[in-house]
């Protein structure tokens, strides 16, 4: 069984999905590995990954609408060290996850047509996210 490692970093836009299934395809290319386990972590806890449609951007608008319906900015939230989105922001992640396991078929993301990773953003300003990217198998 071979292992491959490698942190990536993904700048972000306020509250939006970002694309990162061709970042990680590179990773899992450069890994050599033919069949096995991509896992992807994010190292935050204020952003979170998810899999979804690529096709029709106005699935992941009326998913950032739900969200923030889910978790509103200004309620009633006691955290709020870093201001108004902080602890929404925390709640956001939760449902969303930190990390995502995609199988490896033929030295590829075993992704389905129509899907992608993304990197969602729940604060109400760009960042710079870490992600670890660990490819396992043969």
């Amino acid at each position: 069984m071979k292992v491959h490692q490698q942190r990536i970093e993904v700048t972000t836009s306020p509250h939006t999905l970002t694309d990162v299934t061709t970042e990680v395809a590179a990773v899992v290319a450069r890994s050599a590995i033919t069949t096995g386990l991509c896992t992807v972590f994010i190292q935050h806890t204020s952003a979170g990954l998810v899999i979804q449609e690529n096709a029709d951007p106005a699935v992941l608008r009326d998913l950032a609408r739900w969200i923030a319906g889910v978790a509103p900015e200004g309620g009633h939230w006691e955290h709020d060290a870093e201001g108004p989105d902080d602890m929404p922001a925390h709640a956001r992640s939760v449902l969303t996850r930190t990390s995502k396991a995609i199988s490896v078929a033929d030295g590829r993301l075993a992704l389905g047509t129509w899907q992608a990773l993304y990197v969602w953003e729940h604060r109400a300003r760009r960042h710079v996210r870490s992600l670890v990217v660990h490819v396992a198998g043969v």
